[in-house]
């Protein structure tokens, strides 16, 4: 088997990605690169921040199963739970067929699914919605605002998203992070950065009471369009979960990678 090239480059912009993200949050975070083993860990109660992924391609079901044991030994060792993101598509076909005991011998749990998508698909078209208006962050209030939505997206307490993004320079300055504004109300999120001749889409959420009218998807491409705007960028990537899946396609990206995320036992 041959693992794709989008499949490489989804693993690849999610170790850049975070680099920057979790040392924006923790200048003494944990970014180590090891033998198959990517850290990028800022121990935050903000669970995404807390990630460990493995890099090698075509491996083979021993190898997994020694990598997901160093993968959970090291999440064993913080303070704060996070997820190994495993892409199935560097994995050969005993390594898949495997996976599930795998892991859990290793003592992980599934979590949820993810997807990673790409395609050539800018510049779109400056994006409009009847219901929106788009708010670029740039002040601590509507950086919070961005995080709540994270946290009413995935459940989380309030506190768990601040803790991730409240205070960053980063989100405020470097990165194109809109809200979509119904009107003084933010009810939907979506963010870009440039990362090694891409533009990648992080952190895309819609207020659970404001879902499946088309907000998620109108700030996406705002952000995608700004971003573009501001860069010359062509190709963009994203990591989807369950939920946004569906809508990516829409704008022109290409599904590649299937992405397994596991936590520790309890």
């Amino acid at each position: 088997m041959t693992v794709s090239p989008e499949s490489i480059e989804s693993v690849q912009q999610l170790t850049t990605v975070w680099r920057t993200m979790v040392l924006d949050r923790d200048a003494d975070a944990d970014v180590r690169d090891l033998p198959g083993i990517t850290v990028r860990w800022a121990d935050s109660r903000f669970g995404f921040w807390n990630c460990i992924t493995l890099t090698e391609a075509e491996a083979g079901t021993e190898l997994v199963r020694h990598r997901l044991d160093q993968a959970a030994d090291i999440m064993r060792t913080k303070k704060h739970p996070g997820l190994v993101w495993l892409f199935e598509d560097l994995l050969d076909d005993e390594a898949r067929y495997a996976l599930e005991t795998t892991a859990e011998q290793a003592g992980l749990q599934y979590a949820f699914p993810g997807t990673g998508m790409a395609g050539d698909l800018l510049p779109i078209p400056e994006p409009a919605h009847p219901d929106l208006t788009f708010a670029r962050v740039r002040t601590d209030e509507q950086l919070r605002a961005y995080a709540d939505l994270q946290s009413r997206a995935y459940e989380l307490p309030l506190e768990e998203g601040r803790d991730g993004l409240v205070g960053s320079a980063l989100w405020k300055h470097e990165m194109y992070a809109y809200l979509a504004m119904r009107g003084d109300e933010p009810v939907a999120c979506a963010a870009t950065i440039e990362a090694q001749g891409r533009l990648f889409v992080a952190f895309v959420a819609t207020d659970p009471q404001w879902q499946r009218k088309g907000y998620g998807e109108a700030v996406t491409r705002k952000a995608l369009y700004e971003g573009a705007q501001a860069t010359g960028l062509t190709r963009a990537t994203l990591h989807a979960t369950a939920a946004g899946a569906p809508v990516y396609p829409r704008i022109g990206f290409k599904p590649n990678s299937r992405i397994h995320f596991y936590s520790l036992k309890g």
